[in-house]
């Protein structure tokens, strides 16, 4: 939307109790650094005001919006359609204007797998999932849909980890896919090629322990992790103690941030510029 001299376009994040959120000063610096006269404002929405605040975005001529939780499903039915992995996970956290409509699209995943690439091939890999939730099914969606052969969810809860299994085998996606209850540590199989924390544990606790036996963690495996602070989780020093191959948590933020930004201003970022704003916005 035109809004004077000093601002062409306006996109945002709906939150709860998100103040200080570090990705507005990844993303406005990635802004700044391309040329562009966009604002990436966040803004706290309460759940009961989540359909009023996406008619004023949408009144606004706003370009997009990020959504974090509980948003992430609720904002479904203010929108006016759903990309491919959204609709399959049944959760939306960036919306894209598309002419007149807004459409629901998740970068959950996607910038999960691009923080992987040049280090793993994740085609034809046998993979191991900590976790169900929010994070963790994004991340098996695209995982099957990038070819896995195999995935292994392990997770506390019995009746959420078999929903995320069915999803995987049915159509259209059709992995091989199984559920371990979680019971004790967890120990990998040798076949597999890639072990990935989607959970929440050791975020903001160094010492928090994923239920992983450390002696199955083989060199040459990949070790990942949603967590993003610490930057090096307890889970991703013992990996690289034991000669795996890392990937933090900060990967999946910045590739986030440049699906986003592509998807609302059709310019791909420099990872790098957002890398070092977001490391400096949480002061690592």
């Amino acid at each position: 939307m035109s809004a004077g001299p000093f601002l062409q376009e306006l996109v945002g994040s709906m939150s709860q109790g998100a103040a200080g959120n570090p990705t507005v000063a990844m993303i406005e610096a990635a802004m700044a650094h391309h040329g562009l006269g966009w604002r990436y404002v966040n803004m706290e929405v309460a759940p009961e005001a989540l359909e009023d605040a996406v008619r004023g975005a949408r009144a606004m001529g706003f370009r997009g919006f990020n959504c974090s939780l509980p948003h992430k499903v609720r904002v479904i039915p203010y929108l006016d359609g759903l990309g491919e992995s959204a609709a399959l996970m049944g959760a939306v956290n960036c919306v894209v204007r598309r002419g007149d409509r807004l459409v629901g699209e998740n970068t959950d995943g996607k910038g999960f797998l691009k923080s992987l690439e040049g280090v793993i091939e994740v085609r034809g890999a046998a993979v191991v999932l900590f976790g169900a939730g929010g994070a963790a099914r994004a991340i098996a969606v695209e995982l099957a849909l990038a070819g896995v052969r195999r995935l292994t969810v392990v997770n506390r809860s019995a009746a959420r980890g078999a929903e995320l299994v069915a999803l995987l085998r049915g159509v259209p996606l059709g992995v091989e896919a199984e559920l371990v209850v979680a019971e004790g540590d967890y120990v990998v199989g040798e076949d597999v090629g890639l072990v990935i924390n989607g959970t929440s544990v050791g975020l903001y606790d160094a010492e928090a322990r994923v239920a992983v036996a450390e002696d199955s963690l083989r060199p040459g495996m990949v070790v990942a992790d949603v967590v993003f602070n610490p930057v090096r989780t307890r889970l991703l020093e013992a990996a690289a103690a034991r000669g795996c191959r890392t990937v933090d948590g900060l990967g999946m933020l910045v590739n986030q941030g440049i699906l986003g930004l592509q998807y609302w201003t059709g310019v791909e970022a420099e990872a790098a510029v957002m890398r070092r704003a977001l490391e400096a916005a949480m002061g690592v």
